[in-house]
């Protein structure tokens, strides 16, 4: 018994004009699932981030309204007792603790900023893809 070769795939100068295209089809939905997939990966990155924003926020409107109501009326009973006028007391503690909420509340809305959400890794592969095929189409046309 003889044992059957598979045939060989042949050299792209050999295979028929409905081959090359059936494989050029096949490359571009390789391409374009692949590119799917990478945006589907960078999207969920930026959900991540965009959760971590938000979670800072919480974060920080939980810091403003524990700490004001548990150590403001400390430092300001400290204060006063140092000497100090208890409405000063209280205006000092107060603008501290606004400046703190305010730190954070910046640093979480910055990792909501559109341009950090962006999925920036795909669209620069979609640009490079469309380039390739620009050139592609051009050299067998040319």
């Amino acid at each position: 018994m003889v044992d059957a070769v598979p045939p060989r795939d042949p050299s792209p100068e050999n295979r028929t004009t409905g081959a090359l295209i059936q494989s050029a089809f096949q490359h571009v939905n390789g391409l374009i699932r692949g590119e799917i997939a990478l945006a589907r990966t960078e999207v969920e990155e930026s959900l991540r981030a965009a959760a971590a924003g938000v979670g800072m926020l919480a974060i920080a409107l939980a810091l403003v309204l524990v700490a004001l109501n548990v150590l403001a009326a400390a430092i300001v009973a400290g204060l006063t007792e140092a000497g100090l006028h208890p409405g000063w007391a209280a205006l000092i503690v107060g603008g501290f603790f606004l400046i703190a909420a305010g730190v954070l509340a910046m640093l979480g809305k910055s990792a909501l900023d559109p341009v950090n959400l962006t999925p920036t890794r795909t669209a620069r592969n979609l640009r490079r893809d469309v380039e390739t095929l620009k050139e592609a189409t051009n050299d067998t046309r040319g």
